[in-house]
């Protein structure tokens, strides 16, 4: 899969290390996402996953229990997935769904991206700060309605660079689904609030916080 790597494109997305958006997913909270889509498709073993920020690899090694084929990359070598730029068009193949937690400051472009290019799916692990904002109601969620947004009952801790297992947080974040081809919602639909209740502990594995990849 090629993609655009002038020195010209790339300066405008890769920064240096220090001041990369580099928040890793705890796996847990990826988990909950994916039984919540699991309720609608019994079959998602057999569904294809594009995780286009994947840093170090952690929500790609969740996604991987529930889909049957995961492809990760990142437009910084973290030493997981491909090195490509995800805001750049390639030679993609299709995807059933395309899963992350974006750069904070790109979340939205990320957003319009992941919608034409998924078949069925895509969802976005933002801050639930991400849900205000006149200008960003009018640039993507007045045109682009969402499916549903998963509200985290409990705090999802997030620290640059690496998963904590006792981390903690007084920021609140929230999955955001949009449903593609053939479900996409009409202009009547109403997206689903759904708070997604405590299940930190239940979804919680052994080994979780054993990966963490130098940069």
């Amino acid at each position: 899969m090629s993609q655009n790597t002038s020195h010209a494109v790339m300066a405008q997305r890769i920064e240096a290390a220090d001041f990369l958006d580099f928040f890793p997913t705890p796996l847990w909270a990826t988990r909950a996402l994916c039984e919540f889509i699991l309720q609608a498709d019994p079959k998602l073993s057999t569904k294809r996953v594009w995780e286009p920020a994947c840093g170090q690899g952690h929500m790609a090694r969740a996604l991987s229990e529930y889909f049957g084929l995961v492809y990760s990359s990142d437009a910084h070598d973290y030493g997981a997935g491909a090195v490509r730029d995800f805001l750049f068009p390639g030679d993609e193949p299709s995807f059933d769904w395309l899963i992350t937690n974006p750069p904070f400051r790109l979340a939205e472009r990320f957003a319009h991206t992941m919608i034409d290019r998924a078949v069925e799916g895509c969802a976005i692990l933002v801050r639930t700060s991400f849900l205000e904002g006149v200008g960003r109601y009018k640039s993507l969620f007045s045109q682009r309605k969402p499916a549903a947004i998963l509200q985290f009952t409990e705090r999802v801790p997030m620290h640059k660079g690496r998963v904590e297992e006792h981390g903690s947080t007084a920021t609140s974040y929230c999955w955001i689904i949009w449903r593609c081809r053939p479900h996409k919602p009409d202009a009547n639909d109403v997206p689903a609030m759904v708070w997604i209740p405590p299940c930190r502990r239940k979804l919680e594995r052994p080994g979780d916080y054993a990966l963490q990849v130098a940069a």
